[in-house]
């Protein structure tokens, strides 16, 4: 997926940024995996609130 992101936006320049990505990358995955809306799921997060099941 990384490889992807960097040939169609040109992003991840550096490896702060790979690390970025990354990171977001997996907290969505896993918010699919279990059954989560990600977008509640991403909101929930910066609150700080963590989604419990």
């Amino acid at each position: 997926m990384m490889k992807v992101q960097q040939k169609i936006s040109g992003t991840l320049r550096s490896e702060q940024g790979a690390k970025v990505f990354s990171r977001i990358r997996s907290f969505i995955s896993t918010a699919k995996k279990q059954s989560l809306s990600i977008i509640d799921a991403l909101e929930r997060a910066f609150r700080e609130q963590p989604v419990l099941q």
